[in-house]
């Protein structure tokens, strides 16, 4: 059964910025894997009706896919793409310089919405700003819908879930470990990360919400959480190093938790890492690991660059979870994903979520995280479509 806001919408999903590096990638991916019969109708916006054309071209798309012009300060443009759309994705970050007309705008009207933003702060101030009148108009709008935070997210649901069945109750605390990765940060992140550290200069309460694990739970504090901002010897994984997205996974994690009605119980504690070795070798990577800046440097990816297609291809990340269940039991999962993390996979994961938004959940509005608006279902595509292994060890 449709959801009830998707009535008299012709398109079923609108990819805004998608004469971009990551958009495009996204408009390839629906053109490969949903074609003309597929009953998947999609349509590319961005501000330049010229340059939509000539990437629909260079990507092989068909000659009428539908093209939008809109643009992130033009509200009437927005308002024109949501009148057609049951959801609108987009890739037009940072967000925080060109997303509050577009969230504003899905709350306003019931317009399903998801994005790729790992930026803490201004996630926070729209989840104060919109998610009561998203309740209300049934607008759900899901930000990191990427490799910021899905696999994390949906990982420790599926080990939450797991551990119900198996361990008999939910684990009180799960840690995420990067056992292998290979690829690159988009250019996007890095404009995030110094977006973000240029509005705390000018705001220090951007500090605060960037450092509080429970930045994202308006009137909710949890435990203690375990730190993992520099490097420590784990007796069976060796060295371990902070991971970057951290500070955003463990954020968004909370929130699920939270939105969920403490479905992982009101002390969950999580933490993320990246295992480096053992040895003094596994020392001195992690001590490296820790004092990289490069995503801040000037020599860091813009907005708009990327890898080639073969590293791409040869991109993957494998992450390990692991579950201390009640009674003390020890559970584990894992996540691979098939491509690099920054662009291949997820260009894949957002598209499943939109469309998963359109097929298969029909969960009330607000403004949501991955687990609690897409769940299990999302599990289900991302294995069946995007490359993404979810596996008890």
């Amino acid at each position: 059964m449709p959801y009830k806001n998707h009535a008299n919408k012709p398109l079923d999903v609108a990819i805004f910025g998608a004469s971009g590096y990551t958009g495009r990638l996204v408009a390839e991916y629906f053109k490969d894997t949903y074609p003309a019969g597929s009953g998947v109708a999609w349509a590319m916006v961005g501000r330049s009706a010229e340059k939509l054309a000539q990437v629909r071209d260079e990507i092989g798309a068909p000659a009428d896919t539908p093209l939008l012009v809109a643009n992130a300060d033009d509200p009437a443009s927005l308002r024109a793409v949501a009148d057609q759309a049951k959801v609108i994705l987009t890739t037009v970050g940072p967000y925080q310089l060109y997303g509050d007309g577009l969230v504003a705008l899905c709350a306003e009207t019931g317009t399903d919405y998801v994005d790729l933003c790992g930026e803490p702060a201004w996630m926070r101030t729209k989840i104060d700003a919109h998610h009561a009148k998203a309740q209300e108009t049934g607008a759900r709008i899901v930000f990191s819908c990427g490799f910021d935070s899905i696999p994390f997210d949906l990982s420790v649901l599926f080990l939450q879930n797991a551990a119900k069945e198996k361990l008999g109750g939910p684990c009180g605390e799960i840690r995420g470990l990067v056992r292998r990765m290979e690829g690159k940060f988009s250019g996007g992140t890095a404009a995030s990360l110094k977006a973000t550290m240029a509005a705390a200069g000018k705001d220090p309460s951007i500090l605060q919400t960037l450092m509080d694990p429970f930045a994202l739970t308006p009137g909710f504090k949890g435990a203690d959480q375990p730190s993992g901002s520099k490097p420590k010897e784990d007796p069976e994984f060796g060295w371990l190093a902070p991971f970057i997205m951290a500070p955003i996974n463990t954020k968004n994690i909370h929130r699920s938790n939270h939105l969920m009605g403490a479905a992982y119980g009101e002390d969950f504690k999580y933490s993320e890492m990246m295992m480096t070795g053992p040895g003094p070798q596994g020392a001195e990577i992690a001590k490296a690991v820790a004092s990289d800046n490069s995503l801040m440097s000037d020599d860091a990816p813009k907005p708009g660059e990327g890898p080639t297609k073969e590293e791409r291809e040869s991109g993957f990340y494998d992450v390990l979870f692991v579950g201390t269940g009640p009674g003390g039991g020890t559970i584990k999962a894992s996540v691979y994903g098939d491509k690099d993390p920054g662009y291949g996979s997820t260009s894949k994961m957002i598209a499943e979520s939109a469309l998963c938004l359109v097929q298969d959940v029909e969960g009330g509005g607000g403004v949501l995280t991955p687990a609690p608006a897409l769940g299990t279902a999302l599990i289900s595509r991302l294995q069946k479509s995007a490359g993404l292994t979810f596996k008890l060890e």
